[in-house]
């Protein structure tokens, strides 16, 4: 079994879902599961839809119109005359009708959602965010079934078992092999003597509790879902297909030259990750290491092309730095209000705020009198967190920043990539240099 994961870049219009559908036909030798993202930017124009979020009325109905017209251009792309006879036609009509319908039911859904009171916004995040991964699935599975490869639609929620902790949640690991077990592999069994084996698709990114309320598991979760999916089904190898020739020494919308990496460690790859490469999840690699499950990275517009491998290796090859660069960033300084020193109670107290939020660190720096930490930028959770911290400190932050992370780094590549900028925090270990830095 293999197990093949699709982000939202790869299936983001009609052409793409075509051309997504055309390499899944060349792959049937084996049994294959398939997860899917949310198209496109869908994940994005839901966040400004989520309760409580402070967006004008009239944009957001338009937010919500647009995304539902996106994803209708897209079925009626992918159904399209194509001149054949008057049967065909009506048999792609019933097709296109019947995929309208059923995500239909989700819009009106979404619809419902965005008019309830808010609650919590790490619960609300995850039950509007949802939508867009089983909207997506929808849509491909019928139209694969429609091309005539057959296969299974399954609700992810029902697979992979999740604690409350909403817009990260923690894997019940046992409850999640069981359920794949009992409902993923009945369906994946090799059929004797075919080329075409049976077909799973899925949902990644979300989950479910133990009283079945949708979670996430974190922003870009879906290869930690073909992680999670590939550990527990023990998967021969797993593939994300991504709009890149495979795993680059940095991402190409801001550097010229890359270097494509043909194989990397295990655990360079959770390094790279840990530190925000964009290629893959931070979780995702753990559970492939653990199984000793390859994971490759190739792409989707060129897919004969060999791509990137983690696996168990010993070095990267080829050896050359490699950069990730996290835009956007927040440098909050944290300073006690009385007389005392940032100790363990006082990072103790800062932690549980962080924790609470869901809020991830990029990087921190402690000093005897105050706590620096660089974040992403989110408007909702930066003002609780200052709400939960103020009362005990004084708080400031810088906005627009860039977080710089170089591995197998020289002095003179740090001068070219901060180019004569200031550098509000430097780190720096024997292999590893970061910079935060003004844009």
């Amino acid at each position: 079994m293999n197990i093949f994961k699709f982000g939202g870049a790869s299936v983001n219009s009609a052409d793409a879902v075509r051309n997504m559908s055309s390499i899944v036909a060349s792959h049937r030798q084996k049994p294959l599961l398939i997860v899917v993202s949310a198209m496109g930017k869908t994940t994005n124009a839901l966040e400004r839809l989520i309760p409580g979020i402070e967006i004008d009325e009239a944009e957001r109905k338009n937010t919500f119109e647009q995304l539902k017209q996106y994803h209708h251009n897209i079925i009626d792309g992918l159904y399209e005359s194509e001149g054949i006879n008057i049967i065909s036609e009506a048999l792609r009509q019933e097709a296109r009708r019947n995929t309208l319908s059923k995500i239909a039911t989700f819009f009106d859904l979404l619809a419902m959602r965005m008019e309830s009171t808010p609650t919590t916004y790490n619960f609300d995040y995850d039950q509007m965010v949802s939508m867009g991964e089983l909207i997506s699935t929808t849509i491909v599975s019928d139209y694969l079934n429609y091309l005539g490869i057959s296969n299974r639609w399954v609700d992810v929620r029902e697979i992979i078992r999740t604690d409350a902790n909403y817009r990260e949640g923690i894997v019940d690991w046992d409850t999640t092999r069981l359920n794949a077990h009992n409902r993923l592999l009945p369906i994946l069994q090799p059929e004797a003597e075919s080329s075409d084996q049976p077909v799973v698709i899925t949902q990644g990114f979300i989950a479910s509790t133990a009283t079945h309320t949708t979670t996430t598991l974190g922003r870009e979760g879906s290869d930690y879902s073909a992680a999670i999916l590939s550990y527990c089904l023990e998967a021969e190898t797993m593939t994300i297909w991504k709009d890149v020739p495979g795993f680059l020494n940095a991402d190409p919308k801001y550097f010229p030259d890359t270097i494509k990496i043909e194989q990397m460690p295990y655990n360079e790859a959770i390094e790279q990750a840990y530190y925000g490469a964009s290629v893959i999840h931070p979780k995702t690699v753990k559970p492939l290491q653990n199984r000793g499950i390859q994971l490759h990275i190739k792409s989707f517009v060129d897919p004969t092309q060999q791509g990137s491998v983690i696996g168990p290796f010993k070095s990267i090859k080829p050896q050359c730095p490699l950069y990730i660069v996290k835009h956007d960033q927040v440098l909050l300084s944290i300073m006690p209000k009385d007389f005392s020193f940032i100790a363990e109670d006082n990072l103790q107290t800062i932690f549980a705020a962080l924790a609470a939020l869901n809020i991830r660190v990029n990087l921190m720096q402690n000093s005897a009198l105050s706590f620096s930490l660089c974040i992403d930028h989110n408007t909702v959770l930066l003002k609780q967190l200052q709400e939960l911290l103020s009362k005990n400190f004084l708080l400031k932050y810088n906005e627009h920043l860039q977080l710089i992370t170089i591995r197998y780094y020289t002095q003179k590549i740090i001068d070219q990539m901060v180019g004569g900028r200031n550098i509000l925090v430097q780190q720096r270990s024997r292999t590893t240099a970061q910079l935060v830095v003004s844009k």
